[in-house]
C-alpha cells in the first residue's frame, strides 16, 4: 500500500522541479562537459539535505562543478583548501582581539570562518589530518558550530560538498568512518569520454565561457527539500531497503557466510535513511510522483560504497566494494546466491 501525493500543489511542484532540473543541467552544460551523472547526484544530495563526497584524480572538474552549481543556485559559496597544516579554527572561525568604541579598551570578537556559507567546498579533504577533518562533523550533522563554548547556527540551506584524491596518492589521510558516514553520497568522478574530452579541448581553450544565469534561489531550494520529504514510498520498497542494508552486516544472526568472510563492518541505519531520501529526490527530478525500484537501484552504489568496510581476506582476493554491493542487491532482490 502507498498513499497518493498529498495535494495538487505537490503534483504541480514536482512538475516545476522537473523543469528547474532541466534548466540547471542546460546552464551547467555551458562549462561542464561529460559529467551529467555526477551533476545529477550532486543535485540529489542538495534536494535531500545531504552532503556529497567526490573522488577523482586532479583535473576532472570536481571543483569547477561545485563552484558552478553554487552560481546557478545563487548560494553563498566558500572554498576551503585542505592542507596538512590547516587547523580547525581555519574552518570554523576564531576570536580576534579588536579595538572597541571606548579608547584604550579592546575585546574579543568572533570572526566567522569559511564554514559559514550555503555551499562549502572542502577541497582535497583527505590532504589534512583527521583532527582538522573532524572540524566539519558538527556542522554537517547539526548545522551549527561551537567555538570556545559558544554555539553559532548555520544559515540554511547548508551543504558540504567535499573532494578527495584517491587514497593511493602520496600525502593523503583516509577519512575516519565517522566522517565518511556523514556524507550521503560517495561519488566517483571518472575521466570524460573521448568525444567529451574533445569538446573540452575546443571549448575551454578559446574565448571566455558565457556567464552562468541563476536558475533557483535559496528559499525555493528549502521548499523543494520539504517537497522531497513528502514523496510517497510503497511499503515493499521500505521492506527491500531495510532488508538490503541489514544483509551487509556480518555480525547479525543469519548473515551469509560470504558476508562474514568479506565484510568487516556493514552499513548502519543512516544508509537506510539516505537510500530512501535519495530515491525520493531522484524520483522528483525525473518527474515521478512516487518512488520506484529504479530510483533505489540508481542511488544504492553511491550510498553504500563508503559504508561497507571490506576485510583483509576480501582485499587479498581482489574483491571490491562494488562486488559486495552487486551481490547484496542480487540476493535482496531474490536472485540466486553464488
Amino acid at each position: 500500500m502507498v498513499e497518493a501525493v498529498q495535494s495538487r500543489d505537490d503534483v504541480a511542484a514536482i512538475d516545476e522541479l522537473r523543469g528547474v532540473y532541466d534548466g540547471i543541467r542546460a546552464e551547467l552544460a555551458k562549462v561542464i562537459y561529460g559529467q551529467e551523472d555526477v551533476l545529477e547526484k550532486l543535485l540529489i544530495c542538495i534536494f535531500s539535505r545531504g552532503h556529497g563526497l567526490l573522488m577523482g584524480v586532479p583535473g576532472v572538474a570536481k571543483t569547477l562543478m561545485v563552484r558552478s552549481l553554487a552560481d546557478v543556485l545563487a548560494l553563498k559559496f566558500s572554498r576551503i583548501q585542505f592542507t596538512p597544516d590547516l587547523m580547525p579554527a581555519d574552518i570554523t572561525g576564531t576570536d580576534i582581539l579588536q579595538e572597541t568604541d571606548q579608547p584604550g579598551r579592546r575585546a574579543f570578537e568572533f570572526v566567522k570562518g569559511p564554514v559559514f556559507a550555503n555551499i562549502v567546498l572542502a577541497d582535497e579533504i583527505n590532504r589534512t589530518p583527521p583532527k582538522t577533518q573532524a572540524a566539519l562533523l558538527q556542522a554537517m550533522q547539526e548545522y551549527e558550530v561551537t567555538v570556545v563554548g559558544r554555539t553559532f547556527k548555520l544559515a540554511p540551506p547548508f551543504f558540504v560538498l567535499a573532494t578527495q584524491n584517491p587514497i593511493e596518492q602520496e600525502g593523503t589521510y583516509p577519512l575516519p568512518e565517522a566522517q565518511l558516514d556523514r556524507f550521503m553520497f560517495f561519488i566517483e568522478v571518472d575521466y570524460p569520454a573521448a568525444d567529451k574530452e574533445l569538446t573540452i579541448a575546443r571549448q575551454t581553450t578559446g574565448a571566455e565561457p558565457q556567464p552562468l544565469s541563476t536558475i533557483l534561489e535559496g528559499h525555493r531550494i528549502l521548499a523543494f527539500q520539504d517537497l522531497v520529504r513528502r514523496v510517497p514510498v510503497p511499503d515493499h520498497i521500505y521492506d527491500y531497503v531495510v532488508n538490503l542494508v541489514r544483509r551487509s552486516r556480518p555480525t547479525l544472526p543469519g548473515a551469509a557466510d560470504w558476508v562474514k568472510s568479506w565484510v568487516t563492518w556493514g552499513a548502519g541505519p543512516r544508509a537506510v535513511q539516505y537510500l530512501i531520501l535519495g530515491a525520493k529526490a531522484r524520483a522528483v527530478l525525473h518527474g515521478s510522483y512516487l518512488v520506484r525500484m529504479e530510483d533505489i537501484n540508481a542511488v544504492t552504489p553511491v550510498v553504500l560504497t563508503h559504508r561497507i568496510l571490506l576485510s583483509f581476506h576480501a582485499e587479498s582476493e581482489g574483491v571490491t566494494t562494488r562486488d559486495v554491493i552487486n551481490r547484496l542487491v542480487q540476493e535482496a532482490s531474490g536472485g540466486p546466491s553464488e
